[in-house]
């Protein structure tokens, strides 16, 4: 049995990741990279969106372990299918698929990003946006960069899936009566 302060704990770093990951895609996505067509020159575009992505992926990476190490945490003690009604298991597997999607893209987005800053001294391939290559971008360089405008979009996706499927269940679980919730909770320990 784990402690409601640990589940608690869980819970506070999973939703504090949701959030980080979330946040930091959506502002990447509709703020940083459309901002870089304001640099003139499209080599410093590409130094400029490097130097900021790799800045951000320390941040990214521990919100997407906290996302999914909570996740694993709640799925070995609250989240257990015995614990889940009929209403809530969908919402659950939803968040399963979400989380294992949010989790790939993101390891992926963050090797390829790594491969895009290599292509060029200091970061600094030619770009048009942070999603679209310029027209002197290397082939590689480009090909590399179009993967990660459909990571990017499907990481976002995921993400904002898994807010809503985690909203759902949690207002499914609490219009559950809280007696019948207590019940089940102990009859699966």
């Amino acid at each position: 049995m784990v402690s409601d302060s640990v589940q608690d704990v869980n819970q506070v770093l999973h939703n504090v990741g949701m959030a980080a990951w979330v946040g930091g895609a959506l502002f990447g996505r509709v703020a940083h990279n459309p901002s870089l067509s304001r640099i003139s020159s499209h080599a410093e575009r590409g130094a400029v969106a490097n130097a900021a992505w790799n800045a951000y992926n320390v941040v990214n990476a521990a919100a997407l372990t906290a996302v999914g190490l909570g996740h694993v945490g709640g799925r070995l003690t609250e989240l257990r299918s015995s614990n889940l009604s009929d209403r809530e298991r969908p919402f659950v597997r939803a968040m399963d698929a979400f989380t294992a999607v949010g989790l790939a893209t993101g390891v992926v987005s963050a090797l390829q990003g790594a491969r895009l800053a290599r292509q060029a001294p200091g970061g600094a391939v030619p770009v048009e946006t942070g999603t679209a290559p310029a027209p002197e971008t290397p082939a590689t360089a480009a090909r590399i960069q179009k993967s990660l405008n459909v990571l990017g979009l499907v990481n976002v996706a995921s993400g904002i899936g898994l807010v809503a499927a985690t909203g759902l269940y949690w207002r499914s679980a609490a219009s559950r009566p809280p007696l019948t919730r207590a019940l089940r909770r102990r009859a699966s320990r």
